[in-house]
């Protein structure tokens, strides 16, 4: 991909026109297409504005506009896999990890099932060596995020595909000897049973080995891990145990600091979490406070915002405030219209069944109007 057209991806998936962004950055229209056309690059000075504006790195960019990207798109595009070096295969996954957020997840299903399949050829030629054990870990990460996109992409249908790559992750893992990598797959693992099949036993149990697997390595993973442990004892009935596993949380992520897997929680997540478990519980007003804090400390086109959403949508419909639950279900169809997460999806549609009762209004109408086009949309 040339450098002009990587950066129009990041540019729309960040969610700007070249209008808006110009704005954004205080420069001409013209200055924002010449930088997509390959005929200027951005002054030093704009770089820090222009990463917070697209959520990229000043690394990411100067690789961008210095033409380092181009040479690795080239180079892991036409096979010759030998000459992209770890960084240059990392930075691709990267992209792939940071746009998961943004877009559906279909629209990156092929290019991240190509990245994997170079990773498992190159490790199939490296016999020992830090190069191998570099490609290994590279390749049992992007299996975690293939997991995650077969499973959103299927709206959390296809528990098999996504299962499959989780469990190729924790072994590759565990011939590193690696607790992190390991911990994340077992996690993602257990979201299938506790928001898929609804196995909350099994859910529980892995979700409890992934904060074992993570305590004494990463403090972030293993709070993640109890906010998770936390839900499964909620969906089971036990709010003494789903108090207890936040509480724990709580003080694995208030310690998290910058260590391993710290982009993947924060304290942040906890609101989130505890209001999907007092929704679970039926303690409904106390769900509200917690959903209605995590939905204002999250950014907008963020498929965890839309559960988020949903979850509040359902808490509210339960309380019977239709008018304030509606108003929440059409900022989560908005955001769901851009990115089709599986999760959000479900919660929404599962929230619009529970307003049959008001199935003659208007505004409810409306929804199960724009919920059609919702399905409908390729």
């Amino acid at each position: 991909m040339k450098r002009g057209g990587l950066f129009v991806q990041w540019r729309r998936a960040a969610g700007f026109t070249q209008e808006a962004l110009a704005e954004r950055l205080g420069v001409d229209r013209s200055t924002v297409h010449r930088w997509e056309t390959g005929k200027v690059a951005p002054q030093p000075w704009q770089l820090p504005a222009l990463g917070k504006a697209l959520q990229r790195t000043a690394a990411e960019l100067e690789a961008l506009f210095g033409g380092r990207l181009d040479d690795q798109a080239s180079r892991v595009g036409v096979g010759d896999h030998s000459a992209a070096s770890s960084e240059e295969l990392r930075l691709v996954f990267l992209d792939l990890e940071r746009r998961y957020d943004r877009v559906p997840s279909s629209s990156l299903l092929a290019e991240a099932g190509q990245h994997f399949a170079r990773l498992d050829q190159l490790a199939r030629r490296l016999r020992t060596g830090p190069q191998q054990r570099d490609v290994l870990t590279l390749q049992a990460e992007t299996a975690t995020l293939m997991g995650k996109l077969v499973w959103d992409a299927s709206q959390r249908r296809d528990h098999g595909g996504a299962r499959a790559y989780y469990s190729q992750a924790a072994t590759i893992a565990r011939s590193l000897r690696d607790p992190v990598l390991e911990s994340h797959a077992l996690l993602r693992s257990s979201f299938v049973d506790l928001y898929g099949t609804k196995d909350a036993p099994t859910g529980l149990a892995l979700a409890e080995a992934a904060a074992r697997r993570a305590a004494s390595a990463s403090p972030a993973l293993a709070g993640l891990a109890l906010l998770h442990v936390g839900e499964a004892h909620a969906m089971l009935g036990d709010r003494l145990e789903c108090e207890r596993s936040i509480g724990l949380a709580q003080d694995q992520l208030a310690h998290s600091g910058g260590g391993p897997a710290a982009e993947l929680a924060s304290l942040d997540q906890v609101g989130r979490l505890a209001g999907s478990c007092y929704l679970e519980l039926g303690q409904l007003r106390r769900a509200q406070d917690e959903l209605e804090a995590a939905a204002r400390s999250l950014g907008r086109r963020q498929k965890s915002r839309t559960i988020v959403l949903g979850n509040l949508g359902l808490a509210l419909i339960r309380q019977r405030q239709i008018d304030g639950a509606l108003e929440v279900l059409d900022q989560a169809v908005d955001e769901l219209e851009q990115t089709r997460g599986g999760g959000g999806m479900n919660l929404v549609f599962a929230a619009a069944r529970e307003l049959k009762p008001w199935r003659q209004e208007i505004q409810v109408m409306e929804l199960h109007d724009r919920l059609l086009s919702l399905m409908a949309a390729p």
